[in-house]
């Protein structure tokens, strides 16, 4: 039995970034479906913050972090696409911002040599998501070439990454972003427009850019600032698609409002497409490929080591990040 330890970012009640508290704990060996990992680096991301702060109820104490990139160390019985000294990358459950975990290795894939660690760590989440969004969480007919979507925090991390991923598959990206910066970052990764929201209308250059005729998708991570007026960006039988809420839960609203354009309503989930071993390779597999290809490039502006994840909650939450931001263990 092994008599490993590691430290942990651990919270035991719901509250701000000063309830992350490093901890030592007991790190067992894997057993059946299982490996343990070593972390080189773990990614960081809103729903992070969410759980934290008691938006998603988990379970006390909680472990948080949900993606993260290391060596697998010791694998348990019945795994047989990894082994010990393999490159590994995960999304999956919490627990990540971590040294070293046993986790479930169905959601873990092998990570290619030519992508770092941290670029794994970055990504996977992010990326997943972004790849979820574009081709899945899409309009009846889907989304063809020459498209129009809304994308707000597109200077993000999951912005960032659908940014390029919208170019490469033809799609003409309208991006918002807080700051000229960051509107300046979204059109060098490919979005075809960007939009201050602080010190532009974003409805009214949406239809200035559309001549009118609105989108097929927003996608909005931002959640009660901004879903009124998305709805209104929206062309007849368009897609609102939420799936975060970093300004707040939207809230109730009587379906009557989508009536006069006959609109639709998803709410997107990475885990819904994320069920098992089959399904999380074929969605790495494809972001993978993206990343190896050179067509999308993952930006990581921010780095802090394990022991910082409080400063990282804080600077995440205050909206003055871009791209991607990771720890190192």
């Amino acid at each position: 039995m092994s008599t490993l330890t590691g430290r942990a970012v651990c919270i035991e009640r719901n509250g701000g970034p000063e309830e992350l508290k490093i901890v030592t704990v007991p790190v067992g060996d894997p057993g059946p479906g299982e490996i343990r990992i070593r972390h080189k680096a773990v990614g960081l991301n809103f729903i992070d913050v969410y759980q934290r702060s008691g938006l998603y109820k988990l379970p006390m104490p909680l472990f948080l972090g949900m993606e993260g990139a290391g060596v697998v160390e010791a694998v348990g019985p019945g795994v047989n696409h990894l082994k010990v000294g393999d490159r590994a990358v995960y999304a999956g459950p919490t627990g990540a911002y971590c040294d070293v975990r046993v986790m479930p290795a169905a959601l873990v894939c092998r990570l290619p040599d030519a992508i770092s660690f941290e670029t794994g760590a970055a990504m996977m989440l992010k990326g997943l998501t972004a790849q979820y969004l574009l081709k899945k969480n899409v309009p009846p007919g889907g989304l063809q070439a020459g498209d129009t979507v809304l994308f707000h925090a597109a200077a993000g991390g999951v912005g960032l990454i659908a940014c390029q991923w919208a170019r490469a598959l033809g799609l003409r990206l309208i991006g918002t972003a807080g700051s000229d910066a960051k509107c300046a970052l979204a059109l060098e990764h490919g979005a075809t427009h960007a939009i201050n929201y602080r010190t532009e209308d974003f409805v009214a250059r949406v239809k200035e850019i559309t001549a009118g005729k609105g989108v097929k998708v927003v996608y909005d991570s931002i959640g009660r600032d901004t879903w009124d007026r998305s709805l209104e960006c929206l062309a007849p039988m368009g897609l609102m698609c939420t799936f975060g809420n970093a300004s707040g839960p939207v809230p109730p609203f009587a379906p009557a409002i989508l009536a006069h354009k006959g609109l639709y309503v998803t709410r997107g989930t990475l885990f819904v497409h994320l069920t098992g071993r089959e399904s999380a390779q074929a969605m790495a597999d494809d972001l993978f490929a993206m990343v190896e290809s050179g067509k999308i490039k993952i930006r990581i502006d921010q780095r802090y080591a394990l022991a910082d994840a409080a400063e990282a909650h804080r600077a995440l939450e205050a909206r003055t990040t871009t791209g991607s931001s990771i720890l190192i263990p």
